[in-house]
């Protein structure tokens, strides 16, 4: 860089071109990677792959023409509800920060699928300087009956967040996850069964350090009308794709203070099953390029 001329430096910062980092947390394989290679054909330079799976898988089964080949970090065992989860999501955090180029990222499970293609995804995420983590005060026993005394005065009852641990934040929020210490220490030693930390560490940091560039809600759509501790599975969609189009359009929320009925460009839990179909409704209903 000393050598440039003027030249040859605005033409290189000209060409600069953000990225949105897609960061897989997963115990293996990820069975619905054929839809998500589709989503990412066409768009080389305009993101980035991380996957964290179990150190014992090898994903030696991935082709060399898949999105995903290659894209493995160095990781550790993760079990539910415990902190070696928020230390999965730190280790993707900080490998994606590695690059200066990724200024969104977005944490996905592998029963993940994405609802909108590619350039309205990129766009979405993009056009707006809020992060998307969901984070709310519930007065439950499941939400501040959860909250441990011990963790006073760092963190009270009424700085206490609940929340989805699948994300999307802007840089600066990942860069402040990552070098958290203070609130990290306190959740690591106090919170314990009822407390999960997937659900409450990551929702109560952000409304403490960042709440005002905070959406305070999920673009990834789930559905928790049965009730019970985990969402319902899809198992089987029928190829009139009611179901998509309802997650795609059926909700009202705000976007950089307007309203809109885009608010979900992600859903789970989806099954490898209905891959077969919603690889062929890909094009037509959700926009890929074919």
């Amino acid at each position: 860089m000393r050598n440039m001329n003027d030249d040859d430096l605005l033409e290189k910062a000209s060409k600069f071109v953000p990225k949105v980092a897609f960061m897989f947390l997963t115990p293996g394989p990820l069975p619905l990677s054929p839809l998500w290679d589709k989503f990412f054909k066409g768009h080389e330079g305009m993101y980035s792959i991380y996957v964290h799976s179990h150190p014992s898988y090898s994903g030696s089964h991935v082709p060399q023409d898949s999105a995903f080949y290659g894209r493995r970090i160095p990781s550790q065992p993760v079990y539910w509800g415990t902190m070696s989860m928020i230390d999965a999501e730190r280790r993707l955090l900080a490998s994606a920060l590695l690059d200066s180029s990724n200024q969104r990222f977005v944490l996905l499970s592998d029963s993940r699928i994405p609802v909108f293609n590619f350039t309205i995804v990129y766009n979405y995420l993009m056009g707006t300087n809020y992060s998307f983590l969901s984070s709310y005060d519930d007065p439950r026993k499941i939400g501040r009956g959860r909250y441990n005394r011990q963790m006073w005065p760092i963190v009270t009852v009424e700085q206490w967040r609940k929340g989805s641990q699948w994300f999307e934040i802007h840089r600066n929020l990942a860069v402040k996850i990552v070098s958290d210490q203070k609130y990290y220490q306190v959740f690591n030693e106090f919170c314990v069964k009822p407390c999960y930390n997937d659900k409450h560490y990551l929702p109560t940091l952000v409304n403490i350090l960042l709440s005002n560039v905070n959406s305070n809600r999920s673009i990834t759509c789930v559905d928790w009308s049965r009730g019970g501790p985990h969402p319902r599975k899809y198992g089987w969609i029928d190829e009139n794709v009611e179901l998509l189009n309802q997650i795609r359009f059926g909700a009202e929320c705000k976007y950089n203070g307007n309203t809109t009925n885009i608010c979900y460009l992600f859903a789970r839990k989806f099954l490898p099953s209905p891959l077969r179909v919603l690889l062929k409704v890909a094009s037509s209903v959700l926009g890929f390029d074919p």
